[in-house]
């Protein structure tokens, strides 16, 4: 049974930084990619970064956070990571984590999903 659990957000001055986890377990083939995506109230999930699981790591961006967020891996760990430099209110979100079997910024691309953690950027 696949499950992805994230961890670690809160509530942040902007400016401020946060490091959100999501640990997966259960991983079976076609599940080479980790994504994050967000979703703000009243919002559809928006694209944030993935990360391939084997081989270099290939991490994408969307143009929002790129220079201020970094995925990162740890395959021993079977957890990937999104460390977010520089907050802005505007990232106030509930982040989730997504694997699928291909790179997309698509969230309907990704198979499994989860539960999300909330992080919240004060002006």
């Amino acid at each position: 049974q696949v499950q992805l659990v994230e961890s670690g957000g809160g509530l942040v001055q902007a400016g401020g930084s946060l490091r959100i986890s999501c640990a997966t377990s259960g991983r079976t083939f076609g599940m080479d990619v980790m994504a994050w995506f967000r979703q703000a109230p009243g919002k559809e999930h928006e694209f944030v970064s993935r990360i391939t699981w084997s081989g270099p790591t290939r991490a994408v961006y969307a143009d929002s956070v790129r220079g201020r967020f970094t995925i990162s891996r740890d395959n021993t760990k079977n957890t990937v990571f999104l460390q977010m430099n520089s907050l802005k209110p505007e990232d106030t979100a509930t982040y989730y984590c997504a694997t699928g079997a291909y790179g997309s910024r698509r969230p309907a691309d990704y198979n499994y999903w989860g539960q999300g953690t909330q992080v919240t950027v004060s002006s």
